[in-house]
């Protein structure tokens, strides 16, 4: 019987604790790297990216953020982005579902505007430090099949 009491305490605990994480109020400061070999669209071989967030839960659960980022593909000049986005955390484990507007420019004149989803999780270290796996999708508006992007990003996020 005592098992099962501790069990059940345990479980709450946990619960309570995770719950905690993604509460209203909280400020929120990621960063990532993407595409390192592990992203497909038509017009690159290989590239590589780095991303900057910082949001601000609304509600519990409800992220919106800001990025910038700097994209650098082979025989393709430097892209550089900024984008808005909103980030729901489908249940209190760190499983998330996100939707973001890109604004990307890369010299030469190339401009873009990027809708994105992604997939992720936030694996938390400590109470505040999480590490963020996250799988993406970017759908050009220009030439579809070169420059529509969908991907993988690793990155590093707080929770303050």
């Amino acid at each position: 019987m005592t098992k099962k009491v501790f069990l059940i305490l345990l479980n709450s605990l946990f619960a309570l604790t995770a719950s905690a994480q993604f509460e209203q109020g909280k400020t929120y400061v990621g960063a990532s790297l993407s595409n390192v070999g592990l992203s497909y669209n038509g017009s690159e071989k290989g590239s590589f990216g780095l991303q900057a967030k910082g949001g601000y839960l609304l509600e519990d659960n409800l992220l919106i953020y800001a990025q910038m980022s700097y994209d650098k593909k082979n025989d393709v000049p430097a892209r550089y982005s900024l984008g808005a986005g909103l980030r729901y955390y489908i249940i209190q484990n760190g499983v998330y579902l996100g939707a973001s507007a890109i604004y990307s420019h890369q010299q030469k004149g190339f401009n873009d505007l990027l809708p994105s989803v992604q997939l992720g999780y936030a694996f938390f270290l400590n109470k505040s430090v999480t590490i963020e796996p996250e799988l993406y999708y970017e759908q050009s508006f220009k030439n579809h099949g070169d420059y529509s992007t969908v991907g993988i990003r690793i990155g590093v996020g707080v929770y303050l």
